[in-house]
């Protein structure tokens, strides 16, 4: 979950709603679609806890408030944004140079340059500043501002997909003049950026306004102004839905559908957000390698796709999702197998009890298996997980919590974890997996150890041509099959229901961060009414 904790279950549009308020702009009770047909009302169920990018905010992009570098066109190719073209490696790709658009202002009216880029940078780079998002460029050295237009980027080892590390959004160089932690800077309740939006108001737990920047370097939005309403329960926004308070919403797949046929559009996007459960290593049970492969046995992936999401995702057994299929290693998988999970954990001397559960050496085979109590997506899973282990002796204890409960116990209790990214596989894949971010909060919680997939993953860090890099993708995925650490379930599709009043929609397919920035408003600033 990203810190993990919101970019995981967090939309970044939808962002704005924890900050007190802005002074330029009163919501009204806007009517869907607008009187004009300019503006749109918006629900959606998450609130993030801050603004900032440097804190996780929109870290794949789309963020209506901020420019990357870099951001990603719907066939998830990487586009120049604040860049005006795409960055040059130098031959050993351990350093890679940025020139950057003209003529870009800041919400504030202040000139977009280098040096704004700089100190973004070097702020994340910053131990005392306290970025959420620093571990996850690890291979960032320094950067420098060569001349106004001019960025360098200085890498500690060669990578050769570091730009699709560029899409973190850009502050002004003046947010960071006094310094100190992040956790206390002005972005996170009042944000300036570049983007097509600017923060008009938010109130706290309720809604948020924000209206369109008539100076965006892409040009003003037909959709000037957007209403984003926070309602965390599912059932009432769909209900509100269909009473007609919105344009639009996210649903779970399965009531999504009950739209189908009712005079609205409902949409279905592939993604490569994932559900996993962690089995700490901290846990003398779910550390057993016998527990682990044993429970990757036993659960009914497809059964729950078909049950709980209305058939809408696809089954997962590595974080390497099906959208990216050049990198899948179509062997890495677990069959649905009881019979065999309950051979693995007979030979490893788990026995069963009279009341079911396994048992060794005095020590009974039960853990708690932890979910964020707001998603019901996660609790459904949960309680599938735990049907089906139990099938097999293992007894798992469900525990619905909310997060600030959930982060403490992570070491030592096991989680439904998400998370997910359909740009570049090692993007997850290395934090999620690598030794070298055990228990780093939502990267690799519970310290997962496997020295040949770590090794993997360094050689495909590594690589510089594409054929080698992905053929020790597809080792790592083998290694990590052998000696699993969680319980990939499923690949979630992303579901919602619209109104048909505007054109420009594109499909696409998302990363976790989804609901109103990676949904089906991902491009809302190019789209156009249609009355």
């Amino acid at each position: 979950m990203p810190r993990r904790a919101w970019t995981v279950i967090v939309s970044a549009l939808a962002a704005g709603a924890v900050a007190c308020s802005a002074p330029t702009e009163t919501p009204g009770a806007a009517e869907p679609g607008g009187s004009d047909g300019t503006s749109m009302v918006l629900a959606d169920g998450y609130e993030p806890e801050t603004l900032n990018p440097l804190l996780g905010y929109a870290q794949e992009g789309a963020s209506k408030l901020f420019d990357g570098l870099l951001g990603y066109d719907a066939q998830r190719r990487l586009v120049p944004a604040l860049a005006d073209r795409l960055p040059v490696a130098s031959p050993d790709q351990r350093s890679w140079t940025v020139t950057l658009r003209q003529g870009v202002r800041f919400h504030d009216g202040t000139t977009f340059d280098a040096d704004d880029v700089a100190a973004t940078y070097r702020t994340l780079l910053d131990p005392a500043s306290g970025s959420t998002v620093r571990s996850d460029i690890r291979m960032l050295a320094s950067v420098a501002a060569l001349d106004p237009r001019t960025v360098r980027f200085d890498l500690g080892e060669p990578s050769a997909t570091f730009p699709s590390r560029l899409t973190m959004g850009i502050l002004p160089a003046e947010s960071f003049a006094g310094g100190g932690p992040l956790v206390s800077s002005s972005v996170n309740t009042h944000p300036v950026g570049t983007g097509p939006y600017r923060l008009g108001e938010w109130r706290r737990g309720s809604s948020m306004v924000l209206t369109g920047n008539p100076d965006y370097w892409g040009g003003a939005p037909k959709v000037s102004r957007l209403t984003v309403v926070f309602a965390i329960d599912d059932n009432t926004r769909a209900q509100r839905m269909h009473s007609g308070e919105f344009d639009g919403t996210v649903l779970p797949p399965a009531l999504a559908e009950t739209f189908t046929g009712q005079g609205y559009r409902v949409l279905h996007h592939r993604t490569a957000d994932y559900r996993t459960i962690t089995l700490p290593s901290a846990n003398p049970v779910t550390a057993d390698p016998a527990i682990r492969l044993a429970l990757n046995h036993a659960v009914n992936r497809q059964g729950m796709i078909d049950a709980l999401m209305a058939g809408h995702g696809a089954p997962a057994a590595t974080p390497i999702p099906p959208v990216l299929s050049e990198y899948v290693e179509p062997t890495a998988t677990f069959r649905f197998d009881p019979a065999e999970a309950a051979r693995i954990l007979d030979a490893a001397g788990w026995v069963r009890g009279p009341d079911g559960t396994r048992a060794r050496g005095g020590m009974p085979a039960r853990f708690t298996l932890m979910y964020s109590a707001s998603d019901s997506i996660r609790k459904d899973l949960a309680q599938a997980f735990t049907s089906d282990a139990r099938g097999v002796g293992i007894d798992v204890e469900l525990a619905g919590l909310g997060w600030e409960a959930i982060e403490p116990r992570m070491g030592t209790d096991a989680l439904v974890l998400g998370g997910g990214n359909p740009f570049d596989p090692e993007i997850v894949s290395y934090p999620l997996l690598h030794s070298s971010y055990s228990g780093d909060g939502f990267n690799n919680p519970g310290s997962y150890h496997n020295a040949e997939v770590d090794a993997a993953l360094d050689a495909a860090r590594r690589a510089t041509d594409p054929a080698t890099r992905a053929a020790e993708l597809r080792t790592m995925q083998r290694a990590y099959v052998a000696a699993p650490g969680f319980v990939f379930l499923v690949f979630l599709d992303h579901s919602y229901v619209t109104r048909d009043r505007w054109s420009g929609y594109q499909e696409v397919v998302e990363p976790h961060t989804h609901g109103t920035t990676w949904g089906p408003w991902w491009n809302v600033e190019d789209w156009t009414p249609t009355r």
